[in-house]
């Protein structure tokens, strides 16, 4: 009996992100699932973003969103912001598309992205993205993050769509003033960044492969280099050996003792064995 292909990992640009970032830290989270104070900490904030999603979606679905403001300000203060530019924000002849999820297969992984919401026309398409965080003062950071190059180069690979008719805006709704218009960052996409991006996503997953080649093996992924800013706030920097465990935090203390002492199995699981990697 002939044997069923391996699954594929499904890759998000968190994902991308944080590989790109740190190797090690990704193996921590994603491969062996293990869950950080800071990831906890961050819940609240998240949960409030997941929750602003799924108003405007259901807004732009002409459902009802009052169960789902209750009696929430914040909430309240985004969508009536939202509502007020939806003239700039949106295209009138555009088809919309909320909430809109789309795959690719790509070096033997799936690559996932869920546009906030996909503006459809006949000569070009439009990524929009919320954020509920500030515009940030470096706009070149945005650009170099996986999701300005993920999500455009997967619409382009799946569509009829030229690179050069394809653009991706970001609305930031955190503003100083709760009334103040949300403002944006528009990102237009070209053929030049098209094959950028394929070059370094094939460098990067072909990495991948082979970290996780040699981790079935029993080696870890890489760290970044001594001194790295990044371990200074890490929940795993204890565990990687990159600080020293400080006795006047003792709740930090006992956690990254906790994490230090975890070594990995003696029988790694097999790439089918480990659980899909969520977005």
């Amino acid at each position: 009996m002939a044997s069923s292909p391996p699954t594929l990992l499904r890759l998000s640009q968190g994902h991308l992100n944080l590989l790109t970032a740190c190797p090690r830290k990704f193996q921590h989270s994603f491969i062996e699932q293990l869950g950080t104070a800071d990831v906890i900490a961050q819940q609240e904030r998240l949960l409030q973003g997941a929750r602003f999603h799924l108003v405007l979606q259901q807004w732009l679905l002409d459902l009802p969103v009052n169960s789902v403001l209750a009696e929430e300000t914040q909430l309240q203060q985004w969508l009536m912001a939202f509502q007020a530019a939806a003239p700039q924000i949106l295209d009138a002849e555009a088809q919309q598309q909320p909430e809109s999820d789309r795959t690719l297969e790509f070096a033997s992984f799936l690559l996932t992205v869920r546009y906030d919401l996909l503006l459809i026309g006949n000569h070009h398409a439009k990524i929009l993205d919320w954020k509920t965080y500030p515009r940030p003062q470096n706009a070149h950071w945005l650009e170099q993050n996986w999701q300005t190059r993920l999500y455009p180069f997967v619409l382009a690979e799946t569509s009829a769509y030229l690179p050069e008719q394809i653009s991706m805006v970001y609305w930031f709704f955190q503003t100083e003033q709760a009334t103040a218009t949300p403002q944006s960052l528009t990102f237009q996409y070209n053929t030049s960044k098209h094959e950028q991006t394929r070059q370094e996503l094939t460098q990067l997953l072909n990495q991948l492969s082979h970290w996780l080649s040699r981790y079935q093996a029993g080696e870890p992924f890489p760290q970044v280099g001594w001194g790295s800013a990044q371990c200074e706030v890490c929940s795993f920097a204890a565990r990687c050996g990159r600080t020293p465990v400080s006795s006047d935090n003792t709740l930090i203390a006992e956690e990254d003792r906790a994490i230090a002492s975890a070594q990995l199995p003696n029988v790694l699981p097999t790439l089918s064995e480990i659980a899909e990697i969520p977005l």
